[in-house]
């Protein structure tokens, strides 16, 4: 393997069960935030086997894109860096703060950030931009390999296939809830389980049709493993978007702080605070299930400083204490 990955491990979350009122066994985390790649997180896994297939193919360049805060272009940099490739990150303007935090670190990492003009670019079109990227550097000689946002092809969904059946083999649990922005993550959780019910994705505003995505994606994800298609229909809380991709809520704030004071669990504005957010509303409504929230990382984001004033004001007090996280899954 190019890329190494590291166990993560699966633990109770006592204090915050607590919290929410019910009995400790019933809410665990899973820790992908350390899967030890550049700050760890989700798109490791992913990155391990696309980047094996580009090498495999003879490439030399990787190319992505994404948002200015963007875990999986930090990722990708630090991937392409350990494979000796080069790397292209297509990446939003963003707003004031943002050369902190993820896009600090692609800089770091020596990546080349072509930021486009355009403040907030419709997902198909920055796919599109990633795929012209790639022409460009094939047209100058290069040999790119260019990766879908979020590494969410059927290939990079499939590493989380091991990921559910780990769950299942250790905990069986009744769910799973994970952040979705591209999809990938959560669709591969679900051809592992072979079935749409046992995962609830959080959507972070990321990508249009995202219910849509993640059928397909599972679909996808199952097909290349040898699986069949999973069954029911995508779970998707579609309440926690805010005002959008990036937008931070008062939920969010909530949910990342009572994480922080609890069990010590960071979170990140843009991905799994709002993802914990909806898991207060799952437990709240069904506190005798047995839930794990599959933590996607995103460390990084938390000191972009376009943040910082959110991460000191003050929640409505309706939210004070998690209560305000009505929202469920749609």
């Amino acid at each position: 393997m190019i890329l190494p990955i590291e166990d993560t491990p699966l633990h109770r979350l006592p204090n915050l069960a607590r919290h929410l009122g019910v009995d400790a066994d019933q809410l665990w985390v899973k820790r992908e935030d350390l899967t030890g790649l550049a700050g760890g997180g989700n798109k490791a896994r992913k990155l391990a086997a696309i980047v094996a297939h580009a090498v495999a193919q003879g490439c030399d360049h990787l190319v992505t894109g994404g948002g200015a805060q963007s875990n999986h272009a930090r990722m990708t940099a630090a991937a392409a860096n350990i494979a000796g490739l080069d790397c292209d990150l297509v990446l939003t303007p963003g707003r004031p703060g943002d050369e902190s935090g993820n896009f600090l670190l692609d800089r770091i990492l020596g990546a080349h950030i072509h930021r486009l003009e355009a403040a907030a670019m419709p997902y198909h079109e920055l796919e599109a931009a990633i795929q012209a990227r790639a022409g460009r550097l094939a047209e100058q000689g290069r040999r790119p390999y260019a990766i879908p946002i979020g590494g969410s092809s059927a290939l990079g969904a499939a590493t989380y296939i091991p990921v559910a059946r780990e769950l299942r083999q250790r905990l069986d649990p009744d769910l799973v809830v994970v952040a979705a922005g591209s999809g990938g993550t959560h669709a591969g959780l679900v051809a592992g389980f072979g079935d749409h019910g046992k995962v609830l994705g959080v959507d972070v505003g990321a990508r249009p049709g995202l219910s849509a995505a993640v059928e397909e994606l599972a679909a996808q994800a199952a097909s290349h493993a040898g699986l069949p298609r999973p069954a029911g229909r995508c779970q998707m809380d579609t309440a926690q978007v805010g005002a959008g991709y990036g937008a931070p809520t008062d939920a969010a704030l909530v949910a990342l702080r009572v994480a922080a004071r609890t069990d010590a669990l960071l979170l990140d504005p843009v991905y799994t605070a709002k993802a914990m957010a909806g898991l207060f509303a799952v437990v709240r409504a069904s506190p005798g299930m047995r839930v794990v929230f599959l933590h996607t990382g995103g460390l990084p984001g938390l000191f972009a400083s376009r943040y910082a004033g959110w991460l000191t004001s003050s929640p409505p007090a309706s939210s004070a204490d998690g209560s305000g996280t009505a929202a469920g899954p749609s």
